[in-house]
């Protein structure tokens, strides 16, 4: 055998190996730490949050204001009355039919309103486009 391990016992004779592995030891003491671990696991649904927020903004057909109102109103009529927007009507960022009971076409408004004339959306043929810097976004 022309090349022999040294026993684990013996000095390492290259000063810089032994920095090198004293680095390498200390970052993996690092990364495998249970703190780290347990901070990481806590904050993965929020990360999971900002993510999917995220991608809904992008690809949402409301501008992004109204996209996030529109989320907002997800919550319910409490939480956007809390910001202080609302009443929304049908065909406008921020309507879902969940928030409006009475069947009006107002959700999270007051009862008896009167309805503002507000123009409906309507489906184009073709996809709608939006652009983002210089990325373009088609709706299918």
């Amino acid at each position: 055998m022309l090349f022999k391990k040294p026993p684990h016992d013996a000095p390492d004779l290259n000063p810089r190996s032994s920095r090198r592995h004293q680095r390498a030891e200390a970052l993996r003491r690092q990364a495998l730490s249970p703190v780290r671990i347990l901070v990481m696991v806590l904050l993965l649904p929020l990360t999971t949050v900002l993510i999917a927020t995220g991608v809904f903004l992008r690809l949402s057909e409301y501008e992004r204001e109204e996209a996030v109102i529109h989320l907002i109103a997800l919550a319910g009529c409490d939480a956007t009355q809390a910001i202080g927007v609302g009443p929304f009507y049908e065909g406008q960022a921020g309507y879902h039919k969940r928030n409006d009971p009475d069947g009006d076409g107002i959700a999270c408004g007051v009862a008896n309103a009167p309805r503002v004339n507000v123009p409906q959306v309507q489906n184009s043929p073709e996809p709608q486009q939006r652009s983002l810097g210089t990325a373009k976004f088609v709706r299918p």
